[in-house]
């Protein structure tokens, strides 16, 4: 039992049918429950099946997690809950555009530090770059923490987005 004090971070892919109002119920679960959610994405992944794929990240002890796929599995437009992180090898990216502001110098070492992290410049003017990176959460967040005093102004981020590895196709995960 001294494992259940541990929260962990879990990425969860949600299968579910392309209608209005399933996010809003999705979302509603976690919310009503007091589940908190660090990341969101979601979007159309089979246009003959209508089916979306909604991943969601989330933290929690072994317990809560497993009452919150137990939840998600009872919702009627649910076809498959995936808990990514457990169940096998899976690929996670995270998209992000970060302004920066800076000249100079400063404007040097902002993009040899973008080339450090494979970020490209997407958007430049004279006082300002637009560099846009993909990666998993951890190094959007170092890019980010090295752009703040070069002049970090904005941040879009995308959320996580995730697949398990290997060879099963959508129509068997149903």
């Amino acid at each position: 039992m001294a494992t259940e004090k541990f929260i962990n971070r879990h990425t969860i892919s949600i299968l579910v049918e392309n209608e209005p109002g399933v996010l809003a119920r999705v979302v509603g679960l976690f919310s009503g429950r007091g589940y908190n959610i660090e990341s969101l994405t979601v979007a159309e992944t089979s246009q003959e099946n209508s089916l979306s794929r909604i991943t969601v990240v989330t933290a929690g002890t072994p317990m809560i997690i497993e009452q919150i796929k137990a939840q998600l599995d009872r919702l009627v437009p649910v076809y498959k809950v995936s808990d990514l992180t457990i169940e096998g090898p899976h690929v996670e990216r995270e998209l992000a555009l970060v302004k920066v502001v800076a000249t100079g110098e400063k404007r040097v070492e902002s993009l040899r530090i973008a080339d450090i992290f494979r970020a490209r410049a997407v958007d430049s003017t004279n006082e300002s770059f637009v560099f846009e990176i993909v990666g998993a959460t951890q190094k959007l967040d170092a890019f980010i923490e090295l752009m703040k005093p070069i002049g970090l102004v904005d941040i879009s981020r995308t959320g996580v987005v995730a697949i398990a590895r290997g060879i099963i196709p959508l129509s068997e995960e149903m």
